[in-house]
């Protein structure tokens, strides 16, 4: 299981673009925003380290790294961080709904006052006991949130063609960043440490500083719930093969999902030992899964090849995160 908690306290602004290059006659916006990095940026930087300091041979690395994230945390209470709402619980300042299961099709009372989100995250402790803990938005200021960041875009001027950018006089770069506040910190769980120090992070050169603590056991305990009929992922899912992409996992021992509610796909890709890995399409965070028959068991205990294989299972940098959810109408 996971051990460590890995807090990222950027020196500065951070990188937060997919990777989009935009011309002079294409300067349109956040082309390619995506923040935070995924996990396997934090497990990319590991390996990088490893190789200089050996603590561990790439071959232990390799086969028994785990790493898992996006999420966030005050960082003068880091062990309490913040996860993805389940996308079936609607949390607006004026107040809460919740999607629930009629006739097996996702049911909203529809007489009751439209509410939009206001709120995308939820401290990990909240989550054992979220139908009470977060019915009252308003009373719950320190318990729920939206994305603490923010996105900043600036132009890089005859950037060198190494850096990705043409040698027209005229070409320009436009650098997506992010500027989090100073209480706040970026946090991936491991199942390795990491020396505490100062590193380059998530694209163009940004540094941040990194902090390594044993991850609390309470917050272990979460984390090892059976999941049962009906789950949310608190991080990107992706599954099917190393070929395609499907919405749920496609095999004959995992259960038939009855029912998901989710999001459109988000742009998914990470590196593999200095080689760029396939461009995938993830399920986002929050989206939420009933299935005809339980799972009893935690994600950790689930079967690897459940996930795509890339060079190594995506179960290893996190894939599919998630934890058990209540929904009205599920038995």
């Amino acid at each position: 299981m996971f051990k460590y908690l890995i807090s990222i306290d950027p020196l500065g602004l951070m990188y937060g673009s997919a990777g989009a290059f935009l011309s002079p006659e294409n300067l349109v916006g956040r082309s390619g925003a995506k923040f935070p990095p995924d996990a396997a940026t934090l497990a990319g930087l590991m390996f990088s380290i490893n190789k200089i300091n050996k603590e561990y041979s790439q071959e232990i690395l390799r086969d028994n790294l785990y790493v898992t994230g996006p999420f966030w945390a005050k960082l003068n209470n880091k062990q309490n961080f913040f996860v993805p709402i389940p996308w079936h619980k609607i949390i607006a300042k004026k107040g809460t709904r919740e999607w629930e299961i009629k006739n097996n099709e996702w049911y909203l009372d529809k007489n009751l006052e439209k509410l939009e989100p206001d709120y995308r995250w939820q401290t990990i402790t909240s989550w054992e006991t979220a139908a009470q803990e977060l019915n009252k938005p308003k009373n719950k200021p320190d318990k729920i949130a939206d994305n603490p960041w923010k996105f900043v875009s600036f132009l890089h001027p005859k950037i060198q063609t190494t850096q990705r950018c043409t040698e027209d006089a005229n070409g320009l770069f436009l650098e997506n960043s992010v500027q989090i506040p100073d209480d706040v910190c970026l946090v991936y769980l491991s199942n390795y440490p990491i020396e505490n120090g100062w590193y380059k992070f998530g694209g163009e050169n940004h540094i941040v500083e990194i902090s390594c603590d044993k991850l609390n056991l309470r917050i272990i305990d979460i984390l090892n719930q059976k999941i049962g009929k009906s789950f949310a992922l608190i991080t990107p899912g992706i599954w099917g093969s190393n070929r395609i992409s499907h919405r749920q996992p496609h095999h004959n021992n995992f259960p038939e999902t009855m029912q998901m509610l989710t999001d459109k796909p988000v742009p998914y890709r990470y590196r593999s030992q200095g080689t760029l890995g396939r461009g995938r399409y993830a399920v986002p965070a929050g989206s939420v899964y009933v299935l005809k028959e339980p799972i009893n068991k935690p994600w950790w205990e689930w079967d690897e090849t459940w996930f795509p294989k890339e060079g190594y299972s995506l179960k290893k940098v996190g894939c599919g995160l998630c934890l058990p959810v209540e929904i009205q109408g599920v038995n």
